[in-house]
């Protein structure tokens, strides 16, 4: 067979030619099928004591990415983080991805291939093999979907329905970098050249881009009954913590100083005459951890974490659900927080 031109249309492969192409790209150390990828189905033993926890995400061109922020590598590993932090919200361990895609006719050889070594990227550092699949073809956008397998200990599931009044609300890491990596990159006709931007720059086009799933830490807060209530922001602070009381039926209220900023971000929105706050509270994609925990594990919880170099600020307190959600401001005006994440069916 003569080698593969990297700039040769995908029309000019068969499915099962791209297919085959990939495997070798996921293999891992860790978790084993007992049939993979090249059958009908994907065939795994659940692990002894565990129950198998389930999360899928769509991802479509224009909506969720687009070519002129990302290149294929960062849509590829983006659409990894995504799913893996759903896994992480459980206080999971990733187990396996499937994927299916519809390609359009656009797409070279290259793209195919850059798009699954970001996609391989993290699931590699978790030790996630790739276990089939579909593809086919679309006439114009990229479409991705993409479902992720993984396992926890009946008694360590996380959910969002277990928060009470007077637990402490955190959050993992630092909010907002990636919106304001996001506004960043809109600046540009096509994704820049990382290692062409400052410092600062790249640090919130990194966390745009390439964010980290809280996998560790997901564990550690479910693995004691530190944490009563979880899940991962995807659609920025006000309207996820809005998703997690609604759950929970209860109330909020969040104190404007504790929320975590970091550095480059305050930066940047100083420099373009951007709110950081506004960016901490409704930008999405952070990908950090929402939880809450009992005021009778704070202390030990912060001690582990603190060991563990694991980032997390208590920015609040659960309230009964007739306080609502509200925000406490520097001056120490209480006003309602009005969710204003990210919504698909909006413009």
């Amino acid at each position: 067979m003569s080698p593969i031109r990297k700039s040769a249309p995908l029309s000019n492969f068969g499915e099962f030619q791209l297919i085959q192409s990939l495997p070798r790209q996921f293999s891992t150390q860790g978790f084993h099928p007992t049939v993979g990828t090249g059958d009908d189905a994907a065939v795994f033993p659940p692990s002894p004591s565990k129950q198998v926890v389930l999360s899928t995400d769509l991802l479509v061109e224009d909506i969720h990415f687009s070519h002129k922020t990302s290149t294929f590598y960062d849509i590829g590993y983006k659409a990894a983080a995504s799913n893996l932090s759903d896994i992480a919200a459980m206080g999971a361990t990733p187990t396996a991805i499937f994927i299916a895609i519809a390609l359009p006719p656009s797409l070279t050889y290259e793209n195919w291939q850059e798009f699954y070594r970001g996609l391989a990227r993290p699931c590699k550092d978790h030790k996630v093999q790739l276990l089939g699949g579909d593809t086919s073809s679309s006439p114009t956008s990229l479409f991705i979907a993409i479902t992720i397998t993984g396992e926890v200990h009946p008694q360590h599931i996380l959910t969002r329905q277990g928060a009470k009044s007077g637990h402490l609300i955190y959050v993992s890491g630092t909010l907002g970098d990636s919106a304001a990596g996001l506004a960043y990159l809109k600046k540009y006709k096509r994704p820049p050249e990382l290692y062409k931007i400052s410092k600062r720059m790249k640090y919130i086009v990194e966390r745009h881009l390439h964010p980290t799933a809280r996998i560790t830490l997901g564990q550690l807060i479910a693995s004691q009954p530190y944490a009563s209530a979880a899940m991962d922001l995807s659609d920025g602070l006000s309207g996820d913590l809005n998703h997690l009381c609604r759950q929970s039926q209860v109330g909020a209220l969040i104190y404007s100083e504790r929320i975590p900023i970091s550095q480059h971000m305050n930066k940047y929105a100083t420099q373009i005459g951007a709110d950081p706050l506004h960016w901490g509270l409704h930008g999405g994609e952070d990908y950090e951890l929402l939880f809450t925990v009992p005021p009778k594990w704070q202390s030990e919880l912060e001690e582990i974490a603190k060991k563990r170099r694991m980032r997390m600020t208590q920015i609040g307190i659960i309230q009964p659900k007739r306080f609502g959600i509200r925000i406490e401001q520097s001056h120490g005006k209480q006003e309602k927080l009005v969710p204003s994440g990210y919504d698909h069916f909006i413009e």
